[in-house]
């Protein structure tokens, strides 16, 4: 059996008196096409859960409410990312059809259990940036230093990253050889590059 939690209870009552109607119907929607479901207040607005997915979520603004689905096996104009008929809602009569709000909620919920749930989420992990490319100049220097040499290659892929990327910038020559000469003594210490700030 799905919970209802206090806290959207309280999102709600402090809604605007046009809003709060819209968001009562949208949660027992919820509750209906999802018995199981989890509610949970996340950046501040109501979402709903199912086996540790969210479903969805809703929000209510000065002058209109917002659901959306989280499931991009879904339909865009449905989902939190489109611009559809679950963006603007200012009143009960502009919501979808129970009927399809109900199916949109099953079919999401069937989805997790399939295993066929799309999350926005997992779609947006950043992807390992390629091995820079270590100025010549700079791995020169490290060879000349055994102990600086040792400890950036034990450097994580950003860090070397970093320190490479600040000797490349350099425009001028003086520049970059006052840069190595502080990159090789840092790095025989093994301090990353923003070494100050952390």
């Amino acid at each position: 059996m799905g919970t209802r939690s206090p806290k959207v209870d309280a999102y709600i009552a402090k809604a605007k008196p046009f809003a709060q109607p819209i968001l009562d119907h949208l949660r027992d929607l919820m509750h209906k096409g999802c018995p199981q479901v989890e509610e949970s207040i996340k950046w501040s607005q109501p979402f709903f859960e199912y086996k540790g997915t969210i479903l969805g979520n809703m929000a209510a603004f000065k002058a209109h409410c917002h659901f959306g689905f989280w499931d991009k096996g879904l339909a865009e104009d449905v989902r939190n990312s489109g611009d559809g008929p679950l963006k603007r809602i200012a009143t009960l009569k502009e919501l979808p059809p129970d009927k399809q709000m109900l199916a949109w909620i099953r079919q999401t919920a069937s989805n997790v259990d399939r295993g066929e749930y799309r999350s926005p989420i997992a779609e947006r992990t950043r992807k390992a940036k390629p091995e820079a490319a270590v100025p010549a100049e700079l791995t020169a220097a490290l060879k000349k230093n055994k102990k600086a040499a040792a400890a950036f290659a034990a450097f994580s892929p950003t860090c070397r990253r970093e320190y490479a990327e600040w000797i490349a910038e350099a425009k001028r020559e003086e520049t970059r050889a006052k840069r190595i000469a502080t990159a090789v003594e840092w790095i025989a210490e093994g301090k990353q590059r923003n070494w100050k700030y952390q």
